[in-house]
């Protein structure tokens, strides 16, 4: 095992950065590939709790320092824990709660997407609301190359891309490109790397144009009613839209709509 520098466990293993109602979350292990370990899952869980409970906050970007976005699990770290049961399974358990975390957050996430992006990295990004790639990303789940299968990662990308997609990734380990992952839904955009700062605000200025309120009632149905059958999924969304129906930017814009003037949002 190569020695860490001086400053690795001086240095925060998330960084943020607000701007307004925005506010971005760098992955800030780069000079490793920014790895899923358990003190980064434990960063990032501990900044994404904190967030969620900020309304001021209505949009959230995720991105990798470094040469990549996140390169999945830290080997090394699994390497000393094969043998510890307990240990790897609250690795598991900390990395599923993250995953889900994101879903239920009231806030959208945006995933910014450079270098690599594979295993549970490439899950990460599927769990992200909406994902923006520069054109030379590459993703993979190449566990199957060491003799690990990547089943954890496969939850979220298989609910992106779909079986037969999914499966080609799992049992080959082969890195699929960003037009690639365009093609198959696992990405919003393909831009090149000058324009990916530019096509995330894009992003994110609509959907600060919007009333916070309104999304995150509408995201936490869509997720539910995404796991539901059909029955259920109908009942969930019934709810949630007569729900949303009494917040006050719902008359709001309905009445703007009439006057055809902008509407004011409260996001209340």
């Amino acid at each position: 095992m190569s020695a860490k520098p001086a400053n690795e466990n001086i240095e925060p293993y998330v960084t943020r950065q607000r701007d307004g109602a925005a506010i971005a979350l760098s992955l800030n292990r780069g000079a490793h590939f920014n790895p899923l370990s358990l003190a980064m899952i434990s960063a990032l869980q501990a900044t994404l709790d904190e967030i969620a409970e900020d309304s001021s906050i209505q949009v959230i970007v995720l991105r990798g320092e470094g040469r990549g976005f996140c390169a999945g699990h830290d080997l090394e770290e699994i390497r000393l824990l094969k043998n510890d049961a307990a240990r790897l399974a609250e690795l598991f358990d900390s990395c599923n709660r993250l995953m889900l975390t994101i879903t239920r957050l009231p806030q959208p996430v945006i995933a910014r997407v450079h270098g690599i992006a594979t295993a549970a990295g490439c899950q990460l990004v599927s769990m992200c609301d909406l994902a923006v790639a520069d054109e030379s990303a590459k993703f993979a789940l190449p566990g199957i190359n060491i003799g690990v299968f990547c089943s954890t990662p496969a939850v979220g990308v298989a609910r992106n891309i779909g079986r037969k997609h999914s499966m080609e990734m799992l049992l080959t380990g082969d890195v699929i490109d960003a037009a690639t992952a365009l093609q198959w839904g696992l990405v919003n955009r393909v831009v090149a790397a000058e324009n990916l700062d530019n096509e995330i605000r894009r992003f994110t200025d609509r959907i600060l144009a919007r009333s916070g309120a309104v999304i995150a009632v509408g995201k936490k149905a869509f997720y539910e009613q995404l796991d539901s059958g059909l029955d259920s999924a109908y009942a969930i969304a019934a709810r949630a839209m007569a729900r949303n129906l009494q917040f006050e930017d719902a008359g709001e814009g309905i009445d703007a709509f009439f006057a055809k003037r902008p509407p004011s949002w409260r996001n209340l």
